[in-house]
């Protein structure tokens, strides 16, 4: 699908296996990478993408931070916040917010392609649904603007979110 100058692409996989110059960490604001995919992430890429990003904490919800991406394949992790501390629940604003800023994040550090997991709908335990419907709004919003990012992969192992990204972009 196209939306401006950006192809968004749905896949259901394994977000560490991905390539692309960057990836979406959906973070905690302090940096901590213990479960969900953001532990995936630590465990496929390596410690120093944690070491390196609690160099940055806090990050505040609707703020995001570039780190290495140690072995996964791409140049850059983005870690951006969808809760304040590590397993709290989530909202759709927090998750709009969150795929917004590492949408802008991605752009900043000059990437042009990016992989984005289903935002807040681990531990965050929000719905696939509700996640989906403000991942998009944000990625439509950012669309008008963007200037160097061309492709989105937004990339899940759980099937449910990869259908509600599929009706929600219809």
């Amino acid at each position: 699908m196209k939306l401006g100058g950006l192809r968004i692409e749905v896949r259901h996989g394994d977000l560490t296996k991905q390539a692309a110059d960057a990836i979406c960490n959906p973070a905690n604001s302090l940096m901590f990478m213990g479960g969900g995919a953001a532990g995936a992430l630590k465990r496929a890429g390596g410690e120093d993408i944690e070491r390196e990003a609690l160099k940055h904490a806090p990050v505040p919800v609707g703020k995001a931070a570039a780190t290495t991406a140690g072995n996964l394949k791409a140049r850059w992790v983005v870690h951006s916040p969808t809760m304040e501390r590590p397993a709290m629940r989530t909202t759709g604003e927090k998750v709009y917010r969150a795929t917004k800023a590492a949408l802008e994040c991605a752009e900043a550090a000059g990437a042009k392609s990016i992989v984005i997991p289903g935002m807040g709908t681990g531990v965050g335990m929000i719905s696939c649904e509700n996640a989906a419907e403000a991942m998009v709004k944000a990625i439509k919003e950012f669309s008008k603007s963007a200037r160097y990012l061309r492709e989105i992969l937004l990339c899940d192992l759980d099937y449910e979110m990869v259908v509600a990204w599929r009706n929600v972009l219809r």
